[in-house]
């Protein structure tokens, strides 16, 4: 079972790019109800210090052991840049930690994203519990492209993309444990885009906007 493809139009997403360099740094919109900096585990993963910030007390992204994220991403010569990835992978690694613990209010998310990137992975891991579903294999990410939006000197949001591979990655049945695996195809390929922000006084970067394209030929072969 993969998961949904979101589709927004170019203008809205620069619409969103924009407001955010008006308030680069400022509170989140996320709602009330999606939250994570507060009450996350720290983490005794290797991701939990992925952007280098021992004095942030990050949420527990763990994965069970029979799900492998694969991220095959060359890391960027600036410093922000470089940030806004690995918070990023942090993004994707929470949102298969909200599937896997099948927690559509996991704290995970919360602490990585907000607005329209948030209410994506809460709809995604809410499709997942809903159908009794979860996941196991390898999911690989890879083709990470980082553009800053807007300038000046003041700190920017950063687009990212990058492309995923789930041909390895399969439906599992949670009651049941039972794998539903499926043959490579197009469909098996997507692309992401989001747009990160920075935080006010802290090293995080968080996922504001989301877009994903379902049967992304380009990252094919």
């Amino acid at each position: 079972m993969a998961r949904s493809a979101l589709t927004m139009t170019a203008a809205t997403f620069a619409t969103t790019a924009a407001l955010l360099l008006t308030a680069c740094g400022g509170e989140d919109s996320s709602p009330d109800d999606i939250k994570g900096a507060e009450t996350g585990k720290s983490s005794s993963s290797p991701s939990a210090s992925a952007s280098g910030a021992a004095d942030v007390d990050r949420p527990d992204v763990s994965l069970p052991e029979d799900l492998k994220l694969v991220f095959d991403f060359e890391k960027p010569s600036d410093t922000d840049a470089a940030a806004a990835l690995d918070d990023a992978a942090n993004y994707i690694r929470a949102l298969n930690h909200g599937i896997t613990e099948q927690d559509v209010k996991d704290p995970a998310y919360g602490f990585y994203s907000a607005a329209g990137a948030a209410r994506y992975a809460e709809s995604q891991i809410q499709e997942y519990v809903d159908g009794g579903w979860t996941l196991t294999g390898e999911d690989r990410y890879y083709q990470a492209e980082t553009n800053p939006v807007g300038e000046g000197e003041k700190a920017k949001s950063i687009l990212v993309t990058f492309c995923e591979d789930q041909s390895k990655a399969y439906g599992k049945e949670v009651k049941t444990g039972k794998v539903h695996r499926t043959e490579e195809s197009l469909a098996s390929y997507q692309k992401f885009s989001l747009l990160m922000a920075p935080q006010q006084d802290s090293p995080v970067w968080r996922a504001q906007q989301i877009t994903v394209e379902g049967k992304a030929a380009e990252c094919r072969g």
